[in-house]
């Protein structure tokens, strides 16, 4: 008796043209990148002044930001354009990285695995904007209220672009949770009975998450848990959906009639 057979492209083409294909494609997702960097590197002051603001705005007067090291004035803003050249460039990435798989997945695959991809994408630059424009004000606001009688607030120019990449990254990770939540319930990881099981947890692994990835105040560690949960809980309403519209002919024993295409070495 034999088992389901191999889809078309993995049956002609050899690891050496998957290895090649591989390198093809990181290759384009690393120029992707130089290219958005060389377009906005006549920008970087006004990239670094723009990300700042929600510090500045709420600086005391006649106080500014700092550089403590001789090249953090052309280094950090440089550092800075390289990251946003990054996450400019992660449409990109991601399409290829679905390009490379997509030859090797089934069409019930992929009628949920682009939505996925493409939901993925928007709630990371999602979960950044909130970080700016809501998380950042407030943050700031308070730490600048907290500041002791005596001590003038001048933050160093480095040490704030550290800061805000770690929010950024954290708050635009922390957006993707529905996305995890969904492919956990589609591929029969979990499903939606036992996440509500376990919510509880999820709420109290929130919080220690915002507690590790942001500043040491509750404040700060609230406004990245609160919501984490809030993005669990839309993850378990669509989990839910999902789990309602599975029907007979998406089961694996119909995966022999439902073959992707090959593809070209």
């Amino acid at each position: 008796m034999t088992g389901p057979s191999l889809p078309e492209n993995d049956q002609h083409m050899p690891l050496v043209s998957h290895l090649t294909e591989l390198r093809t494609r990181l290759l384009r997702c690393v120029a992707a990148i130089f290219i958005i960097f060389a377009g906005l590197f006549a920008f970087t002051q006004q990239i670094y002044t723009f990300v700042s603001t929600p510090l500045r705005q709420y600086l005391p007067v006649g106080a500014t930001m700092i550089a403590t090291d001789v090249s953090s004035p052309f280094l950090t803003p440089l550092k800075l354009t390289m990251m946003v050249s990054l996450f400019l460039a992660i449409p990109v990435i991601l399409h290829q990285i679905w390009g490379f798989i997509a030859p090797g997945l089934y069409k019930h695959e992929k009628r949920i695995a682009v939505p996925l991809l493409v939901s993925s994408i928007m709630l990371f630059y999602t979960g950044m904007a909130f970080a700016y424009y809501f998380v950042f004000p407030l943050i700031f606001k308070f730490f600048a209220a907290a500041t002791p009688a005596g001590v003038e607030m001048m933050t160093d120019i480095a040490s704030y672009l550290d800061f805000v990449m770690t929010l950024f990254f954290a708050f635009g990770v922390a957006f993707e949770i529905p996305v995890a939540v969904v492919l956990l319930v589609w591929i029969g990881v979990v499903d939606v009975a036992y996440l509500k099981k376990i919510r509880p947890y999820v709420i109290i692994g929130c919080f220690v998450v915002g507690m590790i990835l942001t500043p040491p105040d509750i404040f700060s560690q609230t406004l990245l848990a609160v919501p984490m949960w809030m993005l669990f809980e839309i993850g378990i309403l669509f989990g839910g959906l999902i789990s309602k519209r599975e029907r007979p002919e998406d089961s694996p024993a119909d995966d022999h009639n439902d073959q992707p295409p090959a593809t070209q070495a």
